[in-house]
């Protein structure tokens, strides 16, 4: 059975450039919009695009709201139907404007990828972010060994995660240049640094409480004392994996390199976490703890805003909106509390909501879009 059709290699490498010159979208969007496409062509037997019909559709959203998961062995997520659905209502959208495929195909035949309405709203449900307390990060950390050169790198890197709310691809790609102790502050610069949307900002250090600071120190001043490496040496470099005596695979201290991906920090988390008894939480996490701990300290909302920029966001709003969910229990104690009578005091929430409030009456009011 045929594997491939070539006309359909020829459009989808034009479709590919097309998302990458045109619209921007990155290598991992890019590869995850093949990954729909070919599900489709699999299922469709690698029939040619030409002979589109929407009923193909059709069978396809029944056939894919079938399959499981290979992780889990459950059904898909109706989050990953919708994800999945929507990247090929893109293509087949753009595909009816291609030379060739105009008279054969219509715009509206890509609808027929869409969910239901109550299947696009379990899918697009907001789910509350689970993160972890400031007190169980600062004790996982305080619990990590430290004997070793690899134990003392994978410390640091937790702390440097509370200390900054670094995202873990910009983590794995740091270079000691970007971290100055004296100020304070790490320079996630997107020309060596792998930042969301390419944006470059300065992230001062947290207060998450003393100790977390001075491991961060004690690990950059390890490398470039007693390592004597430089500035363009990674902050937390890889892991040297040498042949040991047994013949097998082993750690054999640090390389003078990055990682190539992310998942060697999710892995030191996962581990770090699960030696204390507590559930996996991944590095992202700890951007809302960070968050949570910013509504609790800020005072006004020049305070919040500082907090929210420190955290690579343009937008108070993206922090709020993001990170700033109250947590189901603290919702229940909020609610029950408004039965008890208690003085009125103002605080610096209620001077952040009413900032924010006041944006969006001006905004209406003067016939802008809110930000």
């Amino acid at each position: 059975m045929a594997k491939h059709n070539a006309e359909n290699e020829r459009i989808k490498r034009q479709y590919f450039q097309y998302l990458k010159e045109a619209k921007g979208q990155s290598e991992p969007t890019v590869d995850a919009t093949a990954k729909a496409i070919s599900r489709f062509e699999e299922y469709t037997r690698y029939r040619d695009f030409k002979a589109f019909h929407f009923q193909q559709a059709v069978a396809f959203k029944a056939h894919l709201a079938g399959q499981t998961a290979q992780r889990s062995g459950e059904k898909l997520s109706k989050a990953t139907l919708h994800v999945t659905l929507r990247q090929l209502r893109a293509f087949f959208f753009w595909l009816a404007g291609q030379s060739g495929y105009k008279g054969r195909l219509q715009y509206s035949d890509a609808d027929y990828f869409n969910l239901s309405e109550k299947e696009m709203r379990v899918a697009t449900a907001q789910r509350e972010r689970k993160a972890p307390t400031l007190e169980q990060v600062r004790y996982v950390i305080q619990a990590m060994p430290g004997g070793t050169e690899i134990e003392r790198r994978n410390r640091a890197m937790v702390a440097f995660t509370l200390l900054t709310g670094a995202r873990d691809s910009a983590i794995a790609s740091f270079k000691l240049k970007h971290v100055d102790l004296e100020a304070g502050y790490v320079h996630q610069d997107a020309r060596d640094v792998k930042t969301k949307f390419s944006k470059t900002f300065l992230t001062y250090f947290f207060p998450v409480g003393d100790g977390i600071g001075e491991i961060v120190a004690e690990w950059v001043r390890f490398l470039r004392e007693e390592k004597l490496w430089g500035n363009d040496d990674p902050l937390f470099p890889a892991t040297r994996i040498v042949v040991g005596k047994s013949r097998q695979f082993e750690a054999a201290g640090l390389v003078r390199a990055h990682w190539s991906n992310a998942s060697p920090i999710r892995k030191v988390f996962r581990e770090a976490f699960e030696r204390v008894g507590l559930p996996y939480f991944n590095p992202h996490s700890l951007r809302k703890t960070l968050a949570l701990l910013g509504e609790q300290v800020c005072q006004s909302p020049e305070d919040f805003k500082a907090w929210s920029q420190n955290l690579g966001h343009e937008k108070v709003l993206t922090t709020l909106m993001s990170y700033g969910k109250v947590a189901a229990d603290r919702q229940g104690e909020i609610i029950r509390g408004l039965g008890a009578a208690r003085p009125v005091n103002k605080s610096g929430a209620d001077d952040i909501a009413e900032a924010v409030f006041r944006r969006f009456h001006s905004a209406s009011a003067g016939g802008l879009k809110a930000p």
